[in-house]
């Protein structure tokens, strides 16, 4: 068997074995004192504060729309979405994803790093968890000092959701 044949060989029986665990991406981000985070597939950018427009008669979560680079990207305050009580202060960094060829700017408190986590230390989500977050979370990771809660891109931007919340 050559060493080609031999390492083939040995990560098939290492991928049996489970020894290689695959792990995926996550931007976190903060919001009211949570960590949250969704795939670093799904991000398009990470910006600082915008002028945001103000789109009258939006679903109180829709904080408006903003001009990026030519595209219209509606903005999301993701603390309303999840039923949190509004931010006091104004600023705040933003997370533009897509959805159904749409941008949106989804609004956090502040914007952390990219971990890379084991898929086989993936959770589903506790009973104990808030149901409005429940709700958007397709599970979490239980990290040394905090829970990271992963939130589904697709279902927290579903406008469908938007007008029934």
């Amino acid at each position: 068997m050559s060493n080609g044949e031999q390492n083939s060989a040995e990560t098939e029986q290492g991928a049996e074995d489970g020894a290689f665990a695959e792990t995926e991406d996550f931007v976190t981000f903060v919001i009211a004192d949570q960590l949250f985070g969704i795939p670093v597939l799904k991000v398009q950018d990470v910006l600082s504060a915008h002028n945001i427009t103000r789109i009258p008669l939006a679903p109180p979560e829709i904080a408006g729309s903003l001009n990026l680079r030519g595209r219209i990207v509606t903005a999301m305050d993701v603390r309303l979405r999840l039923g949190l009580p509004s931010r006091r202060e104004s600023v705040s960094m933003s997370i533009v994803a897509e959805h159904d060829g749409e941008l949106y700017s989804l609004m956090v408190d502040s914007v952390g790093e990219v971990l890379a986590l084991d898929g086989s230390a993936f959770e589903r989500n506790p009973p104990t968890l808030d149901p409005k977050i429940r709700d958007y979370s397709v599970g979490i990771y239980r990290l040394d000092d905090k829970l990271l809660v992963v939130l589904d891109v697709n279902r927290l931007l579903d406008y469908e959701r938007v007008q029934a919340a």
